[in-house]
């Protein structure tokens, strides 16, 4: 009798040691959820910015300029992730600048990066004088997004549209010859 109470109490104890993992476990995977939610998120001016479209080393850059709010831009950025994922050994370098509203990054920005496990490189513009910086990015854009350059050090390209992948990938092997 005495041997069955000490088997229970070894196997509760070990049954409560094997619960008491399974909930750290659960508490260190909600640590790193949130740790995805909590992502710093680098805000630029545009002076600050300015320097990351025109970078002179051996790769190639792909900036797409996008919004939470603007439909057309979350429907490409799966592209982009696919294109940051699928061309890393190709010397691409994808970096995704949002322009959504100061107020809204940790209530909107934040979530909607967590909640599609966006990889690629992101930074906020937040710099209201957009009639000043719209034409240094280029000259042609008339602020509209999503919008995308794609360059090199000898070789730019600047698109005002949507892209599928199929597109994105075909502007980007133009760099790539």
């Amino acid at each position: 009798m005495k041997i069955n109470v000490l088997l229970l109490l070894v196997l509760f104890s070990a049954c409560k040691q094997e619960e008491k993992l399974q909930i750290e476990k659960n508490d260190l995977v909600k640590v790193q959820e949130t740790n995805v939610e909590n992502r710093d998120l680098t805000v630029y001016n545009f002076d600050e910015l300015e320097p990351l479209l025109n970078k002179k080393e051996d790769k190639i850059y792909v900036v797409n300029f996008w919004a939470t709010w603007c439909a057309p831009c979350v429907k490409e950025l799966p592209y982009f992730e696919a294109l940051n994922e699928d061309y890393k050994s190709k010397n691409i370098e994808v970096l995704l600048v949002s322009l959504d509203f100061p107020k809204q990054y940790e209530t909107r920005l934040k979530p909607f990066i967590a909640e599609h496990k966006l990889k690629s490189e992101i930074v906020v513009l937040n710099d209201v004088d957009s009639n000043t910086w719209i034409p240094k990015v280029d000259k042609e854009w008339s602020g509209a997004i999503p919008a995308t350059i794609i360059y090199n050090k000898s070789k730019r390209a600047f698109y005002e549209k949507s892209f599928n992948l199929e597109e994105l990938k075909t502007e980007v092997n133009k760099f790539l010859k």
